[in-house]
């Protein structure tokens, strides 16, 4: 397999490495941790009554997870004290690879730094919108924005224009770093962004108004002092979607998900630094920082990447057979469709621990699977605004249909809709206790948007928006979305973006978009369209086509109706509200 060198030149590095004994804490951060190899244990090896007795993590006034976490596991492999296994160890179809220790990456994270503060002139609290696939360039960019305190807002490669038009103003991001095939979209809309004066290319090619970050990177020194941050101090914005108006700024503090992703790493993927994790998300949601940084290197783990344009089922099996990958996740859907392959003609070595997330699992998918790798899958339930909220737990006994039980991190609850917590067996909201003590690792806000913050909050607890009910035994079984929300495919739609691009098409008078059930994505987007008059006898199936190709241009290609029914009219409320929950239960009752 060929090495591949980036843009930028990578310093020879000759670093002996010994398999380590038992392996300390980084000194600023104090979370305890196991340290074992997983084959030579017990599959009762966790008992989840005493797991809560494991997690106690102290937050320090400052932390900075670059600085704390990962040049402390830098220091310990260049004293041959952690496992021979790269820190970030990246692939692509054409069998290229890139591995780096931990101290190549802290030497060129530390350059990207100096990129974002010397060319970039970005201070700390400034904010960097990143548009990147799953380029090793996408980690260091995430390193750096830590190392020099600004804050990053990640996005996904889907987006549009008008995505991005949006994500610039409402968030006031000083610099964009992205690659050729968004760069035009960005050149259209930033004279729209004032507050924008940085855009950094990732790409071999040269653009007239960019900087190239190869270039940048070549010309900048690797000595670079970590701005001391807070561990309340913001981090990183997500944006996420919601039932009414544009995509809410949901931002994490620095040990939010510095330290509070631990829970994550230690307990739900089960990572030591003997383990290769490889977590297929998509780099622009939450679910990548989760599973592809902060957890895996918490616990000194190895991140693998695979880029791959379009996910493959066959690649991913391959991938898996080829590659010492000891942990994966990935979304339900990614495993309905690999459960259709003929997967015994992969032999799946190094495979020990999977998991999925963003949408519940169907239990003959997990029987399939164990059928063919003799593993089972461990669900996790969490949020962009928490970090694992419950979850299926080594050595736990899984429930198909269950999504596990609460997680140290929070005290998880089924609550009415004013915050009184429900009996045992009773459909409720889902929340998370935030008096007398709120959660570190919840989020801190919605930036710009109080009311909304403060709309999640019920009594004692902050509500996730989801419904579900508490078993006897402690389990806890979704119900499905409190609000309209649509998670296909492990994406979080909001009908209002797509009923809003919808509304832009001439043959469009009025639409209403809920979830519809589909046998791999789970759920989709199904809009329902009352055509304006001049349309009303053009041929459907042509229309389809137009109105699902106009949503694709308008907003993300992923959020387009997959289904599109034609009506006369909508149902709706007294004062004019349209009634999803009609149509959603018509859905769903068909099944």
């Amino acid at each position: 397999m060929a090495r591949l060198q980036r843009v930028f030149t990578l310093p020879p590095l000759s670093v002996t490495r010994t398999l380590p004994g038992s392996l300390n804490r980084p000194s600023r951060l104090i979370v305890s941790q196991v340290h074992r190899h997983k084959t030579s244990l017990p599959n009762n090896f966790y008992d989840y009554k005493n797991i809560d007795c494991g997690f106690n993590p102290q937050i320090p006034e400052y932390f900075n997870f670059a600085r704390d976490v990962l040049d402390k596991w830098a220091d310990r492999e260049k004293g041959g004290e952690r496992s021979s296994h790269p820190a970030l160890w990246w692939v692509n179809d054409r069998k290229e690879e890139i591995r780096w220790s931990f101290e190549e990456l802290g030497f060129n994270s530390r350059k990207a730094a100096n990129v974002l503060s010397g060319a970039c002139e970005l201070t700390k609290l400034d904010r960097v919108f990143l548009i990147l696939p799953r380029v090793p360039e996408w980690w260091l960019v995430n390193i750096a924005c830590l190392r020099t305190g600004t804050v990053l807002l990640p996005g996904t490669s889907q987006l549009t224009a008008r995505d991005i038009l949006h994500r610039l103003q409402t968030s006031g991001a000083k610099c964009i770093i992205t690659d050729n095939s968004l760069a035009p979209l960005v050149e259209a809309v930033a004279p729209q962004c004032p507050a924008l004066h940085s855009k950094v290319l990732v790409s071999d090619e040269r653009r007239d108004g960019w900087s190239n970050f190869g270039d940048l990177m070549n010309n900048v020194s690797s000595d670079h002092e970590c701005v001391e941050t807070r561990s309340d101090d913001p981090m990183t914005i997500f944006f996420t979607s919601g039932t009414t108006g544009s995509p809410k700024m949901t931002q994490h503090s620095h040990c939010s998900y510095g330290i509070g992703l631990s829970v994550n790493g230690r307990y739900w993927l089960d990572l030591t630094e003997h383990d290769v994790m490889w977590n297929t998300s998509d780099t622009g949601w939450a679910k990548s920082a989760w599973s592809s940084v902060y957890a895996p290197w918490i616990q000194g783990a190895c991140v693998f990447v695979h880029h791959m344009p379009r996910f493959s089922t066959s690649t991913v099996l391959e991938a898996l057979s080829n590659y010492p990958v000891t942990t994966f996740c990935t979304a339900p859907t990614a495993y309905r469709m690999l459960v259709q392959e003929d997967m015994s003609k992969f032999n799946f070595r190094s495979l020990q621990h999977c998991l999925c997330a963003g949408e519940p699992i169907n239990p003959e998918v997990m029987r399939k699977w164990k059928e063919a790798t003799g593993l089972d899958i461990y669900e996790g339930y969490g949020q962009t605004e928490t970090v694992l909220v419950a979850g299926n737990f080594k050595g736990m006994k899984i429930k198909p249909g269950s999504f596990g039980k609460a997680s140290p991190a929070y005290d998880v609850q089924v609550v009415d809709d004013n915050g009184v917590v429900l009996p045992r067996g009773m459909e409720g909201n889902l929340g998370i206790r935030v008096k007398p003590h709120k959660p570190f690792s919840l989020f801190t806000e919605y930036t710009g948007d109080p009311k909304k913050t403060e709309e999640c909050y019920r009594g004692n607890f902050y509500l996730t928006g989801d419904r579900g009910m508490m078993d006897e035994d402690g389990y806890l079984w979704f119900v499905g979305r409190a609000d309209d929300v649509i998670l296909s495919a492990g994406y979080r739609i909001g009908p209002f973006e797509v009923e809003n691009a919808l509304i832009e098409h001439e043959a469009v008078a009025e639409s209403a978009v809920v979830s519809s059930p589909d046998p791999i994505r789970g759920e989709v987007v199904k809009a329902f369209v009352v055509l304006t008059e001049e349309y009303r006898f053009h041929d459907k199936e042509l229309l389809i086509k137009a109105l699902q190709t106009h949503v694709k241009k308008v907003t993300a290609p992923y959020k387009y109706p997959r289904k599109v029914e034609f009506v006369e009219q909508l149902p709706k409320t007294v004062s004019g509200k349209i009634r999803r929950v009609e149509l959603r239960r018509g859905e769903w009752g068909r099944v």
